[in-house]
């Protein structure tokens, strides 16, 4: 059969996802306790004014509604069909929808890939059919879409049962079905309102990436929440964060995994140190969107980017935050998760100490400013209003006590009273209410207060609102092209001098060294120099007793060149031998190393950490997503603590930092090489000096 549907994507897509006019609900029930009666049952419920055909093989009727035994017997074509009878039955009814014109047909089916095997061939068979028929596919195994404004609920989610859903302007985008209801109904306990919902199953079509992207052009969706548990589509999601940084339209992620070191952990050291959830992290960040640490922060931050995500000021420092409270306790709390954080509790300088004074307000120098007994409600919200004003602190946080539960007047009225001045300045006000206020909080939330309930998440909320701010304005890489040198192995490990070859191409500068045989060990590299093993079969050289370093003359290299030799092939006997690297010996500040790894998730990601044969003891990491900017790279330098001894520290000497950045875009760019696919690579130790760095130890993987 020849494609017989437009195939949708864009606004298309977007109108037969989200707000069809006509719909097919295949394996309806007429019994009402049953799930597959809940979307014909949720979309009455919920003023869904559009057609729609139950698809019900037994039954001429199902809640009132004429039923047809198959989606070939409808009278008029369809935008949307909704799926749930037995994944054996799928196929035949995709096909069915396509002839009745369906655009998107949504598969709440389980019994895909989620089962492995035969499982995962079945759905690759229907999604490769439903490409060839023009027909979008969401799922398998997806709980369903929805859409609060039209009343459109494609869905069987128990959450929805709710008498009312609020619209307003989130949006969320969930791998997990079940938690696409939990999302909803958290949200909803806070007073969200909400646009659209999207399980996205299997996704074997439909994915995460491109529902961002069609998010990003909904005029009803004003922020964009994703709960994750792997990244499918890197190359398409990537794009659409930047979309949505771009549009104003804040992403705002929770990903499990956190604990996870990753699946495919490499045997070299930066499959080490970059495990999966950390490349994850640095692409999310790199990209614009937002990773909170604690679920509760997925909505509570909702509220805070959506106002001040533009206007949040970028800072080369930790964010300074003003803390004003009427219970000291409770403000301690959020004090130390900020610190956690990095985002600094600063006390008032003597200067508004002095203002406030003559203003009948009497504070003190301290991190948090307690005016427990000491201001009236109209001190309280002139206080706050002038910090609002000033330039000691990039936002202002006020903390309430008992009284938010029991007398919003005094504790909850200044703050909303003083929000007019945040909206005019930009500058971010939020609150945290100790105790269980449901009062206070929707005071706060109708007032454009973003309130907090837990001291993790207002900690979580506001460092991720101002990381974000540092990649607002990002640019992205254009690599410098890359050759593949001639007659270097296109699969598996590479040699040490083969290694060195490529790190050439790319301008990563790497100490001078020849390849000497056991028979000859004539060289041209300057004494004195280290002699190591080179070998494909060997890539961490120290393990096996392969280098020999300070080696002086011609005489000491020939001694330990039969050393190195009788260590090799007595702790790795079936090594091929290509002779002994002759390199020579350089001087330095600071031992760092830079990795690259062909991340399964994300793609090409680049590592700089603390160096030498203790790299995986420091942890002392920082990630960004191949290739990078200068500036980028400068961020990383900044990152990695170690740096701070070659940085000015204690008056130590200062290392060429501007070289080292130079070389860690260098290095980026091998994900610019098209002839190959560079697996993994690093550069460790790479020496920094006070003239330049130079690389001295080189590991690449292919393939």
């Amino acid at each position: 059969m020849t494609k017989t549907t437009p195939y949708a994507t864009g606004a298309a897509l977007a109108q037969a996802l989200f707000t069809p006019q006509r719909i097919a609900l295949v394996g309806a029930s007429a019994d009402e306790s049953k799930n597959t009666a809940r979307p014909l049952r949720f979309m009455r419920k919920h003023g869904y004014q559009g057609t729609i055909y139950p698809i019900n093989a037994g039954r001429a009727e199902v809640m009132g509604l004429q039923a047809y035994p198959r989606v070939a017997d409808l009278p008029e074509t369809i935008d949307h069909a909704f799926v749930m009878v037995p994944g054996r039955q799928v196929p035949e009814v995709l096909e069915q929808c396509a002839e009745r014109g369906a655009s998107v047909v949504t598969v709440f089916s389980d019994g895909f890939a989620e089962l492995g095997g035969d499982g995962v061939a079945a759905q690759a068979a229907l999604a490769a059919r439903a490409r060839e028929l023009g027909v979008r596919l969401l799922g398998p195994n997806s709980i369903g879409v929805v859409d609060v404004h039209s009343g459109a609920i494609l869905s069987v989610n128990a959450v929805l049962e709710m008498d009312s859903l609020r619209a307003g302007g989130i949006s969320v985008v969930s791998q997990s079905g079940s938690m696409l209801g939990a999302l909803l109904s958290r949200g909803a306990a806070r007073g969200l309102g909400f646009a659209k919902l999207v399980s996205v199953g299997n996704e074997s079509d439909i994915g995460v990436g491109e529902l961002v992207d069609v998010l990003v052009d909904d005029a009803a969706t004003e922020v964009i929440l994703l709960f994750l548990e792997t990244i499918r589509d890197a190359a398409v999601l990537g794009p659409a964060l930047r979309r949505a940084r771009a549009a104003g339209k804040p992403v705002l992620v929770y990903k499990l995994g956190r604990s996870a070191q990753g699946e495919a952990l490499a045997q070299s050291h930066t499959g080490a140190l970059a495990g999966n959830d950390a490349a994850v992290d640095a692409f999310l960040r790199k990209h614009g969107a937002m990773r909170v640490e604690f679920l509760e922060a997925l909505f509570e931050l909702a509220p805070l980017a959506r106002r001040y995500a533009k206007t949040v000021p970028v800072l080369d420092r930790h964010p300074r935050i003003a803390v004003v409270t009427t219970t000291g306790g409770g403000a301690a709390t959020v004090v130390d998760r900020l610190g956690l954080a990095n985002v600094d509790a600063v006390a008032p300088p003597d200067a508004f100490i002095a203002q406030m004074a003559a203003r009948d307000v009497k504070i003190r120098q301290t991190p948090i400013i307690d005016l427990t007994l000491a201001a009236t409600s109209a001190q309280y919200q002139d206080l706050v209003e002038q910090i609002l004003e000033s330039d000691w602190c990039d936002a202002v946080l006020c903390v309430a006590g008992s009284s938010a539960q029991f007398h919003p007047q005094l504790a909850v009225r200044p703050i909303v009273e003083a929000s007019a001045v945040s909206h005019r300045t930009g500058k971010p006000l939020l609150a945290f209410l100790a105790p269980e206020a449901t009062q206070s909080l929707d005071l706060l939330q109708a007032a454009g207060v973003p309130a907090f309930r837990t001291p993790e998440s207002c900690a979580d909320a506001l460092a991720c609102l101002f990381r974000a701010a540092r990649s607002r304005d990002a640019v992205t890489a254009t690599p410098a092209p890359i050759v593949w040198p001639r007659g270097l192995p296109t699969t598996g490990d590479l040699s040490e001098f083969e290694a060195a070859k490529v790190f050439a191409a790319a301008g990563v500068p790497i100490a001078p060294m020849a390849l000497v045989s056991e028979t000859s060990l004539a060289h041209a590299v300057p004494y004195p120099v280290v002699a190591k093993i080179c070998s494909r079969d060997i890539l961490h050289k120290t393990e096996v007793g392969g280098v020999k370093v300070g080696v002086r003359d011609n005489a000491e290299l020939e001694s330990a060149a039969d050393q190195l030799f009788a260590n090799v092939r007595g702790a790795v006997p079936e090594a091929r031998i290509d002779g002994i690297l002759v390199q020579r010996m350089e001087s330095r500040l600071l031992e760092l190393m830079l990795g690259y790894r062909n991340d399964p998730l994300v793609g090409p990601i680049v590592m700089l950490s603390a160096g030498g044969v203790t790299a995986e003891l420091h942890r002392d990491v920082s990630l960004r997503p191949a290739p990078v900017t200068l500036a980028e790279a400068h961020e990383m330098i900044g990152e990695v603590r170690s740096t701070q001894l070659i940085r000015g520290f204690r008056g130590l000497p200062r290392g060429d930092v501007d070289a080292l950045a130079r070389t860690i875009v260098a290095f980026s760019n091998l994900s610019a090489v098209t002839e190959v696919t560079i697996a993994e690579a690093e550069v460790n130790p790479l020496f920094v000096r006070e003239d330049g760095v130079v690389g001295v130890d080189c590991v690449v993987r292919v393939g």
